[in-house]
């Protein structure tokens, strides 16, 4: 229904929307003679249809789910061009969550019992820029061709193709592929050099070290976990691992690129000497959880040195992606490093990873980081999820990010930045939406764009 744009949600499927003065009531309404990729006009009752299969039918990436219970209370077509959705309570970040589900095809799913099989092109009808033509699992290519009868602003690419490459340099240089993340210390091959443009990503992607205080009793003393804090040479990460293509993390969690990101919270500089001061001078042994990803490898190496060298002795335990993965979901490990994207996502984020939800009988329902738990922080992270006022909420999320780097419960290390260079000869669109590193990843990079 909605896209995101480089400063926020923008109309889409919907050309405009209202809701209530109570937050209760969501009414889209919808672009007219929008087509499916097999000619038939997409209505109302497809966005019906698609918020209804998804609650049966929960897709990857769903939306529709706040603490796993659905929010919705009842979707009513208004006329062929208008839905209206009501939820059951009022909530800051549903206009987000409703505007992004995938509306499907009712014509085509309607009959469809169990959708993980529907895999054949046939059935991967939309309505959006570009049919998927063709995709091959075991290479990893993908195939995408303009579709004549989009609705939408005028598409400036003919074809879209996603392919493997061994070596990236070498394809970008031979035009195999238009676009190269460029490895930082190659960046000097393509500056200053009208052929090219290099394109800087927000950073949207990072590490972040989990603390299990329920495995790791110690680990609930503020002052341990500033001590491991100090005795992380950040600096050293992001030049020996990243490469110099990445920023310090925020102990407040929100990176730098963040829209709400505070610039204020509190932050421990690499001092081995403070690391040993909030120690008493005590030993202390844990064991880090890593996968068996070279640049995890690299890391959990450089925080054993100077961990040691605070009285800090580290146990590397190294399993497959899988396995850890699962091991972190199980909470099975007293410290875990984990990389992942999303960090530039709604501030609510701040909720489902540091506060712990509270059911109608005051029992805890989720808790992400074992052992923990702050009220002034599970406070502040209810309050936010009902605040209307953007002003007012934004003002409650810079307070949870300080709140949140005096405790640091988990630390977050550093966050990616990737340099893109391109030939803007061949094609100069790519565009980075507000919330998401990724040029390739948005509709925005191929499509005319009003100035």
């Amino acid at each position: 229904l909605l896209e995101k744009g480089e400063e926020g949600l923008i109309p889409w499927l919907a050309k405009e929307w209202t809701i209530s003065p109570d937050g209760r009531e969501y009414t889209f309404v919808l672009n007219s003679g929008v087509k499916w990729h097999d000619g038939e006009l997409l209505t109302a009752e497809d966005v019906k249809f698609s918020f209804e299969y998804f609650t049966k039918h929960p897709p990857v990436s769903n939306s529709l789910l706040i603490d796993g219970k659905p929010f919705i209370d009842k979707i009513e077509v208004i006329d062929e061009c208008q839905v209206k959705i009501t939820v059951n309570e009022p909530n800051a970040t549903l206009l987000d969550r409703l505007g992004i589900v995938r509306i499907i095809p009712e014509h085509i799913w309607k009959d469809i019992e169990d959708p993980k099989k529907a895999i054949d092109l046939v059935k991967l009808v939309g309505c959006g820029p570009y049919t998927l033509t063709d995709y091959n699992q075991e290479q990893g290519t993908y195939r995408f061709q303009a579709f004549e009868d989009y609705w939408g602003p005028k598409v400036r690419v003919d074809v879209i193709e996603f392919i493997p490459v061994s070596d990236q340099v070498l394809a970008f240089e031979k035009a195999e592929i238009d676009l190269l993340d460029v490895p930082a210390d190659l960046m000097d091959r393509y500056k200053n050099n009208e052929e090219y443009k290099i394109l800087k990503s927000p950073a949207f992607w990072g590490y972040r070290l989990l603390f299990n205080m329920e495995k790791k009793p110690e680990l609930s003393d503020v002052n341990t976990r500033k001590a491991i804090a100090h005795a992380i040479d950040v600096d050293e990460l992001i030049e020996k691992v990243a490469r110099g293509a990445a920023v310090p993390a925020s102990p407040g969690y929100l990176p730098i690129d963040h829209i709400w990101h505070n610039p204020d919270v509190t932050k421990y500089e690499f001092d081995i000497e403070k690391a040993k001061e909030l120690l008493n001078n005590k030993s202390l042994s844990l064991t880090l959880l890593i996968s068996d990803d070279q640049k995890e490898a690299r890391i959990a190496e450089l925080l054993k040195i100077n961990f040691a060298k605070a009285g800090i002795n580290l146990e590397v335990r190294t399993v497959d992606m899988k396995t850890r993965d699962s091991q972190v979901k199980e909470q099975n490990y007293e410290l875990a490093l984990i990389g992942h994207g999303g960090w530039g996502q709604d501030a609510d984020c701040l909720r489902e990873v540091y506060g712990v939800t509270v059911a109608r009988d005051a029992s805890p329902v989720s808790n992400v980081i074992p052992g923990y738990s702050n009220p002034q922080i599970n406070e502040l992270c209810q309050k936010q999820l009902s605040e209307l006022d953007e002003q007012k909420r934004k003002s409650m999320i810079l307070d949870l990010q300080k709140l949140i780097s005096d405790e640091i419960p988990l630390l977050p290390l550093y966050n990616t930045v990737e340099y893109m260079v391109y030939k803007p000869e061949k094609y100069d669109g790519w565009v980075h939406v507000f919330d998401h590193h990724a040029v390739t990843h948005n509709k925005l990079s191929y499509l005319e764009r009003e100035k």
